[in-house]
């Protein structure tokens, strides 16, 4: 039976998809743009759109498990027409933001929790991933880097354990070609606290120069983060960077805990994405 694996445009569910696939399981990657796409060549895709119900009839026709990427618009009928076509097994990548006091209310961290809840209401088996921070998040520090400037932070001494996006994918993989993950509910970190400091001298000595780090006030990185997302988003992000400003981050479970394999490290994310901070 088939696997079919939503948001399949992103880093984690297109290598789940290439995972499945490698190892000869059907799959069939959904995205509401499939024609924009790029799947492994015999992987089917679909259009799924989670607030467009009329798309999950054809996207759930023969599938046997969800790869389901968080999003409570139309969850309630996905639910429904996963029951309906026969689905017996959802791996939810949620969040650990949902483990947090007052996640309810938390704009970043109730997105997730209302598709736990969704799922936890339901009939389905459910297998819920909960990553702390990706280590794909320094991403957003490539504009400043590329250009040689300082790299500004609020909370340059906040620590987190930042999970390597393949090793998620393993771990979701490996959840859904059966075994002792499934049914349960898993908060997945990097093997090593480091702070944002840390993250970037790891990044300056990959690509052999100096990144400078420049201390800014709360209000300062609210008025900059404020030009790219919702101040609800920004409030959210710096009161948990501001809780992880005060010792290491916890470690949860790993690819070594869960599979019995060396986690991947932050260096070895920060060599494989090195181009990405040079500016061209």
């Amino acid at each position: 039976m088939t696997t079919l694996i939503t948001g399949a445009r992103g880093k984690v569910g297109r290598t789940v998809a290439a995972r499945l696939h490698s190892a000869g399981l059907p799959v069939r990657a959904a995205s509401a743009r499939p024609a924009e796409l790029t799947v492994p060549a015999g992987i089917e895709t679909a259009e799924l759109v989670l607030d467009r119900p009329e798309t999950f009839a054809a996207a759930l026709r023969g599938v046997s498990q969800v790869f389901l990427y968080p999003q409570p618009a139309g969850i309630h009928d996905l639910i429904k027409a996963a029951e309906v076509a026969g689905v017996e097994h959802v791996v939810l990548l949620s969040s650990s933001s949902v483990l947090a006091p007052g996640a309810e209310s938390d704009p970043l961290a109730s997105h997730s929790l209302r598709v736990e809840r969704a799922l936890t209401d339901s009939g389905l088996t459910h297998t819920f991933l909960r990553p702390d921070a990706f280590a794909s998040n320094s991403l957003g520090w490539a504009w400043p880097i590329g250009r040689s400037m300082p790299v500004q932070l609020a909370y340059p001494d906040a620590q987190i354990a930042p999970i390597h996006p393949e090793d998620i994918a393993d771990i979701a993989a490996r959840t859904l070609t059966g075994g002792s993950l499934t049914g349960r509910s898993l908060t997945l970190t990097g093997s090593e606290s480091l702070s944002f400091r840390e993250q970037l001298a790891v990044l300056a000595q990959t690509l052999g120069r100096e990144i400078p780090v420049e201390h800014i006030t709360r209000a300062e990185a609210e008025e900059q983060m404020g030009r790219h997302m919702p101040a609800p988003m920004v409030s959210s992000l710096l009161d948990l960077w501001e809780a992880a400003d005060h010792g290491p981050a916890a470690i949860g479970e790993t690819t070594e805990t869960l599979l019995g394999v060396p986690a991947r490290t932050y260096r070895q994310w920060a060599e494989e994405n090195a181009d990405a901070f040079t500016g061209r």
